[in-house]
């Protein structure tokens, strides 16, 4: 890192280039910056029914690959969020900075909890959006195998929800 770089923020390095949200919206696609983390990757909320549309761009933009898919909740009453962090995947050797942004869709607990999966995008999303399912109840329309990956077929609830209530007991089910 260069010295005069070290005492600026990641705000101040980012005035001179657009903003990848601006990119989006230039493209006619909807979505609010969030601003940027603490080491100045923006961070973009979009709608489910644009989701799609925003990762396909971004795609052709040169974030090649879902470095990671998951989801959080903010809490008892409020939303669950589904994040994706993007990156450009190039010749390392030539690039300083690696290309990142993050996406994330917020969906209100108690109204539709579907979004488009990404699989058809980036095949990596698999196990990724089935943990969020499993432990959030995020629906991922149109993946190819919506089961849940961690919890048994049968377990009741989202156990990392925080308005989760753990049951009693759970029977095991014998395994001969």
């Amino acid at each position: 890192m260069e010295k005069d770089n070290l005492n600026k923020s990641p705000e101040d390095s980012l005035e001179k280039k657009e903003l990848i949200s601006e990119k989006l919206l230039k493209n006619g696609i909807a979505n609010e910056t969030l601003g940027f983390d603490h080491i100045g990757i923006e961070i973009i909320s979009v709608k489910p029914n644009k989701l799609c549309e925003a990762v396909s761009t971004l795609k052709e933009y040169g974030f090649n690959y879902l470095q990671c898919q998951g989801g959080y909740d903010e809490g008892p009453g409020k939303n669950l969020v589904s994040f994706y962090h993007l990156i450009s995947l190039e010749d390392f050797q030539k690039v300083k900075k690696i290309k990142e942004v993050r996406l994330k869709v917020f969906l209100e607990r108690d109204a539709d909890l579907s979004i488009p999966s990404l699989y058809k995008i980036f095949k990596g999303s698999d196990w990724q959006e089935r943990e969020t399912y499993d432990m959030f109840g995020i629906n991922f329309a149109d993946h190819p195998n919506p089961k849940r990956l961690l919890m048994p077929e049968d377990w009741r609830g989202w156990p990392l929800r925080k308005d989760y209530i753990q049951p009693d007991f759970y029977e095991l089910q014998d395994a001969y």
